[in-house]
């Protein structure tokens, strides 16, 4: 996948100095200190995790909490039980409730199936791409699929071409609240394609710009009809997106363009992009379909062709390495549907995976509105979190399937082979951060963590249209990062040993 930063969105928070000790709950520590001068710090020194928090000079509040993975013991925490954003973080109970719903080994199929018999290279039926709620399928994909109906012996199709996507709801957008154009909240449906990503590109031609739209990837170039792109005499807003006719419109300001360039927009239409995808596929094979038609049930008959994806594992290691929103939303709401729980919203969905996480793990403070973390209504807390994450430690579930964080010197050049090791996930949205995972300090000792912040006073006070860049993210976005290093230094140096 292409410019896969492009799902997150930018952004942290900024801060506080005196207030941060009274907008927390008190320093715990359960365990004895370790002796002043050998080996370990003292947990209050220089102010303790009080200090440490307030001197980040971050707004609104932070939360943390640390936990021994080996005994289970709480270390430290502030505001543990409060509850905040937990950003992408969330997509860690994600990859759990996924596992324990689905297992490892399971695989998503799209289908191409057959209703009526075959005579003569003629299929006296119809052919439907049925959609199994594959979250990676891709044009290339399709591509095989087309020249397995090739290879099955069909030249003509008599009856309708048809698409089903009804294996898991139809959902414009992951969250309302952002812009139209962000490539990290497309629609979601039982099909998905380029993870909902229609390529915009425009290059300068004399005195005007070309313009195409396409489901690229690197063998494949199809142009597409059901995304369609005009310039418009502006400056701002830079894009504005209409649905009109059953195709995505979108208009592009004349005064942003300069000489070239591309992007990825979402697609808001996920069967018309795979249905249009598919045929321009199969006419490459010599098979011409007509303008696809929706199926209203899932499809019976002889399966012509069959992707599969990845095993699950995979599937989920490259969803929390990538922070891939899309993935994380169609592998939760079909654990919710192998659930038994047919539901049509992704907070429906997110309220069965927090109630299966407060079962399961003891997660009773935390409530999730989706799987992706994406939207800022979801809350939870730092202990929850790390009971979590201890639990899962000891059936090897999660921690092989979270990529390394790496720690940064003073001008935040990675600093490599640091004596401590970091395996998290990191959660971002405007003006709010989170991390939380495994570290295994320089002699050995392995502590779960959780770390969220939040100034939602910001984030409120932000429009739809500021979302994608709010002035001031990036410097928040620099402290809160520095806090969470901080924190994670300061356990190394307190609790090893």
């Amino acid at each position: 996948m292409m410019n896969r930063r492009s799902f997150l969105l930018s952004g942290l928070m900024s801060g506080v100095a005196t207030g941060v000790a009274q907008a927390n709950a008190p320093l715990v520590s359960l365990r004895p200190l370790a002796r002043a001068g050998g080996g370990p710090i003292s947990a209050t020194a220089n102010g303790g995790l009080p200090g440490v928090l307030a001197r980040a000079g971050l707004s609104g509040k932070v939360v943390c909490a640390v936990a021994d993975v080996s005994t289970g013991e709480l270390l430290e925490e502030a505001g543990g039980a409060s509850t905040l954003p937990p950003a992408s973080v969330a997509k860690a109970v994600t990859a759990l409730y996924a596992l324990d719903t689905l297992g490892a080994n399971h695989r998503f199929s799209t289908e191409l199936v057959a209703t009526g018999p075959v005579s003569g290279g003629v299929l006296q039926g119809d052919l439907v791409l049925s959609g199994g709620g594959d979250s990676m399928l891709t044009t290339d994909h399709l591509a095989q699929m087309a020249r397995r109906l090739k290879e099955a012996g069909i030249r003509e199709v008599r009856g309708d071409f048809r698409i089903w996507d009804g294996a898991l709801p139809t959902i414009k957008t992951i969250d309302p609240g952002q812009p139209d154009h962000v490539g990290y909240s497309p629609a979601i449906s039982g099909i998905a394609l380029n993870f909902n990503r229609v390529h915009f590109e425009w290059k300068r031609g004399g005195s005007d710009w070309n313009v195409s739209m396409d489901a690229r990837t690197e063998r494949y170039r199809p142009a597409v009809s059901m995304a369609r792109m005009q310039i418009a005499q502006r400056s701002v807003p830079v894009y504005t997106y209409a649905d009109k006719g059953g195709a995505d419109h979108w208009t592009v300001a004349r005064g942003a363009l300069g000489n070239g360039g591309s992007r990825w927009l979402p697609v808001r239409k996920p069967a018309a992009y795979a249905a249009d995808v598919f045929r321009t596929m199969a006419r490459a094979q010599g098979v011409v379909l007509g303008a696809a038609k929706q199926a209203k049930h899932a499809p019976r008959g002889q399966v012509i062709a069959v992707h599969q994806s990845p095993p699950l594992s995979v599937m989920l290691k490259a969803m929390l390495r990538f922070s891939n929103n899309l993935m994380a939303e169609m592998i939760g709401l079909s654990a919710t549907r192998a659930r038994g729980v047919s539901a049509k919203t992704l907070a429906q969905s997110g309220d069965v995976m927090s109630r299966w996480a407060a079962d399961k793990y003891g997660m009773k403070r935390s409530k999730l509105v989706d799987h992706s973390g994406l939207g800022s209504k979801s809350k939870m807390a730092p202990t929850d979190l790390v009971a979590a994450l201890i639990a899962a430690h000891r059936t090897g579930q999660l921690k092989p399937l979270l990529k390394d964080f790496p720690l940064r010197d003073a001008n935040r050049r990675v600093i490599k082979n640091h004596r401590i090791k970091v395996t998290a996930k990191t959660g971002t949205l405007n003006f709010v951060s989170g991390l939380g995972g495994f570290m295994t300090a320089a002699d050995g000792t392995e502590l779960a963590f959780a770390i969220f912040s939040a100034d939602e006073g910001a984030r409120a006070a932000l429009t739809r249209a500021e979302r994608e860049r709010p002035q001031g993210a990036r410097s928040w976005n620099g402290k809160a990062k520095d806090l969470q290093q901080k924190l994670i230094e300061r356990w190394d140096a307190v609790y090893s040993g």
